[in-house]
């Protein structure tokens, strides 16, 4: 089954980030893997009805962030699991979701147990599941 993008228009968060947050996450899930192909940026444009040069935008950042790889004339795939960021930049972007993370928590007033619990289990539910 190939991967369904969801865009909210209107929303906060621009179309190109929405799209990066996707895939990032459907590759941290393992909903895509190495080697996937993502459609086209006209084909994608055309099925969420937004402009191309906004697609070209996502898959630009992803490509230089090495999440996906550029085959000229072929397409955009699923870059191999690697390290695609500076220690450093790992460090800066967890630090920021983790602030994001803690001030969104807070203010919805739930205990520190209770967003441990919820982040363990949601970090495990991330972990591969054995094959056979």
């Amino acid at each position: 089954m190939a991967f369904l993008f969801n865009i909210v228009t209107g929303a906060g968060l621009p179309i190109y980030k929405q799209l990066i947050d996707q895939v990032r996450a459907a590759v941290a899930s393992e909903d895509l893997v190495q080697g996937d192909q993502l459609p086209s940026i006209r084909t994608l444009a055309e099925r969420l009805v937004v402009n191309p040069n906004t697609i070209a935008k996502a898959y630009a950042e992803m490509v230089h962030d090495g999440l996906i790889d550029t085959l000229p004339g072929k397409g955009y795939f699923v870059a191999p699991r690697r390290q695609r960021l500076t220690r450093e930049e790992q460090e800066r972007r967890l630090n920021a979701a983790v602030e994001l993370l803690v001030h969104e928590v807070v203010l919805l007033d739930f205990t520190r147990d209770e967003i441990i619990e919820r982040l363990s289990a949601r970090l495990r539910s991330l972990e591969p599941v054995a094959r056979s």
